[in-house]
C-alpha cells in the first residue's frame, strides 16, 4: 500500500466517522462542526483524485461561506433541543427506511456504474485560445467551461446563496424581549431635565430640637 493509498484510507475513515456523528450528535452546533469536519476529508479525497477544482470549492464554497452561515443560523435561533428530542422516536422508521433506499440506490451505482478497466489519463499539454500548447490544467478547463458554456447555472447558484445569505441575515433580526439595549441616538438627544428631576415634598415627620452646645450645659450647672 503506497501513501496516496495510505491518506485515501484516512481521509475516508474520518469522513465516515464525523458524518455518522453529523446524525447522532445531541447539540446542533455540534453536528455543523462535524458536518464542517466531514466536508474538509472530502476535500482532501477530492485532491487525491486529481480534481483540484473541486476540492478547493468544496473548502471555499461549504466550510468558508455555507457552513459558516449554517453554524451562525443555528447559534442564533436558540434552538430548544428538549423539544426537538419529543419526537426522535417516533421518526425513526421512516428515517431507517430512507436510508436503506439511499445505500441501496448508492450500492446500485457504485458497484454498476463505474466498472472502468483503467483509470482515465489527464493529458499532459493542451491548446489554449491562441494556439499555443501549454501543459494542462483541469481547473483552467473547468473555470472556462463555468463562465462559457454554464454561465447562466453559475448565476443562478449565486443568487440562491445571496437569498439564503440575506434570509439567515433577517432572521436574526427579529425582536427579543428578553435583552437588554440602549438606542444610541436616544443618549445622544437626552437632556439633564429628563435625567434628572428634582421634587418639593412636605415633611411627614417634626423636625427634631436642636440639642444646646456643651459649653452653655457647663455654665448652667455651675452655682
Amino acid at each position: 500500500m503506497d501513501v496516496k493509498t495510505g491518506f485515501f484510507y484516512v481521509f475516508a475513515l474520518v469522513m465516515l466517522f464525523s458524518a455518522f456523528r453529523v446524525i447522532t450528535a445531541r447539540n446542533p452546533v455540534h453536528a455543523v462542526l462535524y458536518l464542517m469536519l466531514t466536508f474538509s476529508q472530502a476535500a482532501g479525497i477530492w485532491l487525491l483524485l486529481k480534481a483540484e477544482f473541486l476540492g478547493i470549492a468544496l473548502v471555499l464554497v461549504y466550510l468558508g461561506a455555507v457552513m459558516v452561515l449554517f453554524l451562525f443560523v443555528v447559534m442564533m435561533l436558540d434552538i430548544h433541543i428538549d423539544t426537538v428530542r419529543q419526537g426522535f422516536w417516533r421518526h425513526v422508521p421512516l428515517a431507517l427506511a430512507i436510508g436503506a433506499l439511499i445505500t441501496l440506490e448508492m450500492a446500485v451505482v457504485l458497484f454498476g456504474g463505474f466498472r472502468l478497466s483503467e483509470a482515465p489519463q489527464v493529458p499532459e499539454t493542451m491548446t489554449n485560445a491562441a494556439g499555443q500548447v501549454v501543459q494542462y490544467s483541469n481547473t483552467k478547463v473547468l473555470g472556462t467551461l463555468l463562465y462559457t458554456k454554464y454561465l447562466y447555472p453559475v448565476e443562478i447558484a449565486a443568487v440562491l446563496l445571496l437569498i439564503a445569505m440575506v434570509a439567515a441575515i433577517a432572521l436574526t433580526l427579529r425582536e427579543r424581549k428578553d435583552t437588554k439595549k440602549v438606542d444610541p441616538s436616544l443618549q445622544v438627544r437626552v437632556k439633564a431635565s429628563d435625567r434628572l428631576q428634582v421634587l418639593k415634598l412636605a415633611p411627614t415627620q417634626a423636625p427634631l430640637p436642636v440639642e444646646p452646645p456643651a459649653a452653655a450645659l457647663v455654665e448652667e450647672v455651675k452655682p
